[in-house]
């Protein structure tokens, strides 16, 4: 039997790898003018402006998140449709508490800022998505690996005895 958390984990890192490759490649505008990937605001987190930096602490935090999905999910994904239902509802809370709310205050900005303000509308718009798409990979992955069958070498499982 595998571990929920354990579970949750592995799905977390694998959503975690696909939204990190859309923050990669998706920039946000800069005080001055400028852009910056979003993995770099992400560094910028803890104190950084690194990208390997910001894969880092993305990572951790694709697998604590997983792990709590695994915790709190675990026996409500059952079948893809909910499993990508519940990973997607997810994803958007996740959106709402890390995207808007903490991410903004640690960055010494105000909850709720990226809406507010005109210009980084796109920013939470398309954060909005990539933390969509980490829910849908989450809660699909979390099934696809909850229903893998064990193996073990020397099974009989699926064979007539001899």
């Amino acid at each position: 039997m595998q571990s929920k958390i354990g579970t949750g984990i592995v799905a977390g890192l694998i959503a975690g790898v696909i939204f990190g490759i859309l923050m990669t490649i998706m920039n946000a505008p800069t005080p001055d003018g400028g852009e910056t990937p979003m993995m770099n605001m992400v560094a910028m987190v803890v104190g950084s402006t690194s990208l390997v930096v910001g894969w880092i602490y993305h990572l951790f935090n694709s697998a604590v998140i997983g792990a709590i999905f695994g915790v709190f999910f675990n026996k409500r994904v059952s079948t893809y449709k909910n499993a990508t239902g519940w990973g997607a509802a997810y994803g958007v809370a996740w959106w709402v508490i890390g995207g808007l709310i903490l991410m903004q205050i640690m960055l010494g900005g105000e909850a709720f800022g990226p809406i507010a303000n005109p210009e980084m509308r796109s920013v939470a718009m398309g954060s909005l998505i990539g933390h969509l798409v980490y829910g849908l990979v989450l809660g699909a992955s979390y099934l696809g690996i909850k229903e893998k069958p064990a193996r073990r070498v020397g099974s009989t499982r699926g064979r007539a005895p001899a």
